[in-house]
């Protein structure tokens, strides 16, 4: 299956190297505004540096775009356009309103569209899904230290919204209350933020992320009748403690505890194996347009109550 690349920086790199990994794809063409760098790694890994987009999108089946935020909504509507296949990475666009189109245009073009939220592949969440069963309480905490490529948009977009995606993926009911704040630090955007989110089923998520962080710290709780579950995103691990109601000889309630370690896979590797799969089987893709969108919309809500402090 011929793909073909857009965006060559610090992620496009890493999807370089992985689909040249994977043999069901063959990288076709590359492209990217810096012309110096797209020769230099298409003749690193033998494909053909293209001189714009649209030349990129006539000799590809399938188009990953890597792009700033920003740029998402009108590379992913051409591709779509053309008629190909998309993987898109996280977020799908700028707002809920401009995937919505997108969403519209691929069900008119009939094309495949994953978006890449990539903590859904995360090892450690994925062996921590099995026990998550009616949560009560969601907490995630995920602290960044500065990076100057990532604040093209708030934190809320950026990060948050990974956080806002695993919620969303262990829940269907809706959305009742939303609570936030946030500040400045750095950027000309909220670098730090806390959300609480409550759901007209009783449960709770409170959200918190920081980008101008001097540790990286990537983790999940979740709380639920007589289960405590801790997954470490960055160490791809997850903690089960289950309380044991039944008391034992001691007349106190037994705790019982299961350490998860998940495969040493790649997440990335894996979500865009997930895609061709998808494609080659018409099946449903593990992260759609729609999800992209539910996603967004609390975000939008978020932005606008920090945007008013």
């Amino acid at each position: 299956m011929n793909i073909g690349i857009v965006g060559l920086g610090h992620l496009g790199k890493i999807h370089l190297k992985l689909l040249a990994e994977i043999p069901e794809f063959t990288i076709t063409a590359i492209y990217d505004l810096n012309q110096s760098l797209t020769a230099e790694l298409a003749q690193l890994y033998q494909t053909k540096a293209c001189t714009s987009y649209e030349e990129l999108l006539s000799l590809c089946d399938v188009i990953s775009i890597v792009t700033p935020t920003p740029s998402h909504f009108e590379l992913a509507g051409k591709a779509i356009k053309k008629g190909k296949h998309v993987f898109l990475e996280k977020p799908s666009t700028d707002s809920f309103e401009t995937t919505s189109q997108l969403i519209r245009l691929s069900a008119e073009a009939n094309v495949i569209v994953q978006v890449g939220h990539v903590e859904r592949f995360n090892p450690g969440f994925i062996g921590a899904k099995p026990f998550i069963d009616h949560p009560i309480v969601f907490e995630a905490n995920r602290l960044a230290k500065y990076n100057v490529r990532s604040t093209d948009v708030s934190v809320v977009l950026d990060l948050m919204i990974h956080d806002i995606d695993l919620l969303l993926s262990i829940t269907r009911a809706q959305v009742k209350k939303i609570s936030a704040n946030g500040s400045k630090v750095v950027s000309a955007t909220a670098d730090v933020a806390n959300a609480r989110i409550e759901f007209d089923n009783g449960m709770v998520a409170n959200l918190s992320v920081n980008r101008v962080s001097p540790e990286n710290v990537r983790t999940v709780k979740i709380f639920q009748k007589n289960t405590y579950i801790t997954v470490n995103l960055l160490d791809k691990t997850a903690l089960v403690q289950k309380v044991i109601t039944e008391k034992s000889a001691s007349n106190e309630p037994e705790i019982i505890e299961k350490f998860i370690t998940g495969n040493p896979t790649n997440a990335i590797k894996m979500e865009l194996e997930s895609f061709y799969h998808s494609i080659t089987s018409r099946n449903a893709v593990a992260v759609t347009l729609k999800d992209a969108e539910a996603a967004l919309k609390i975000v939008h809500e978020i932005e606008e109550q920090i945007n008013l402090q």
